[in-house]
């Protein structure tokens, strides 16, 4: 074979890649079974839970080839400030080795699934999106609808089996962390000088400081924040829980006094629910300057910095 046919042929190959790769690209911020289905291939489908081992009733089942994560262990325990802070995202070593033990390669499209049975497992997915992306990892989707709108539609499943079990290392690497998207508790006090707004993603028993969980150490808000509770952040649909349009996100958002133009911080009590909003504000409403506090209100009233109640 001549040069200049190979030469042509070599190029018509990284042309049909190209193509093939564009093709597979990621649609959006969020996918359909439908969309997935057909791309299974050109992803890594990465099943998260809050008991990999377990699961909940009638979701014991998972979409082929997935691969495993346990939810809490991508949630750790940190000092900051002498203080020890609780489901906090791990430093990047951490972080980079729980994806590598589950088998997440590099260089390929993750799209992250839950149960998607209670809206909370839409902000466990936006978590996970959010925690990879601090990483550096953009190319990312959640499944909308997660596992009980792939069950819904009758998709193909296989036997679960335990997290990490017979899967080759993947070779995931993360990059330093992105503090844009992740904000700490002095740009949280100094937000509203700065023009931030900052969304409390809590129920309102807890934003209004009627109750707390134990591990909060004062009840109520952060000053100036609104409150969108994770209600709010989806909707059931044939037993999936969905997110909204945009449309209805800014309608929302304005009417509890939140402008979607405008960057924002979400907190909740640790970071979880807060994940969700971020994600809505980030990822489906455009605002890249959004960040999620960690370690949110359970940070925040261990600092001793002051929180509003209702009398």
């Amino acid at each position: 074979m001549s040069r200049r046919v190979a030469g042509v042929l070599g190029a018509a190959a990284l042309a049909l890649a190209g193509a093939a790769a564009a093709a597979s690209a990621l649609p959006g911020p969020l996918v359909t079974p439908e969309w997935l289905a057909a791309h299974r291939a050109a992803v890594t489908v990465l099943d998260v839970r809050e008991d990999a081992a377990g699961s909940p009733a009638g979701l014991g089942d998972r979409i082929p080839g997935s691969l495993l994560v346990e939810y809490s262990d991508l949630r750790v325990e940190r000092l900051i400030d002498g203080r020890k802070i609780p489901w906090m995202l791990p430093d990047a070593q951490h972080f980079q080795a729980i994806m590598r033990k589950a088998g997440v390669p590099a260089g390929k499209p993750i799209v992250i699934v839950t149960p998607a049975t209670v809206p909370e497992d839409l902000d466990t997915a936006a978590r996970v999106y959010w925690s990879l992306k601090v990483y550096g990892d953009d190319d990312l989707a959640i499944l909308d609808g997660g596992l009980a709108r792939w069950l819904a539609e009758g998709r193909a499943v296989e036997t679960r089996r335990s997290a990490g079990g017979g899967v080759a290392p993947g070779d995931w690497a993360a990059g330093a962390p992105r503090t844009e998207i992740l904000a700490d508790s002095e740009q949280v006090a100094d937000a509203a000088k700065r023009g931030v707004q900052l969304i409390d993603a809590r129920p309102p028993a807890y934003y209004f400081g009627l109750a707390k969980k134990p591990f909060i150490a004062a009840a109520g808000h952060i000053g100036e924040a609104r409150d969108f509770p994770a209600e709010l952040h989806a909707r059931a649909v044939d037993g999936s829980q969905r997110f909204l349009t945009p449309a209805q996100y800014r309608d929302i958002l304005e009417s509890i006094g939140v402008r979607p133009d405008q960057p924002v911080i979400a907190y909740c009590n640790t970071g979880h629910m807060a994940a969700g909003a971020w994600f809505i504000a980030s990822e489906l409403l455009g605002d890249r300057h959004a960040a999620l506090y960690d370690g949110s209100m359970a940070r925040w009233a261990a600092e001793g910095r002051p929180v509003v109640a209702a009398q």
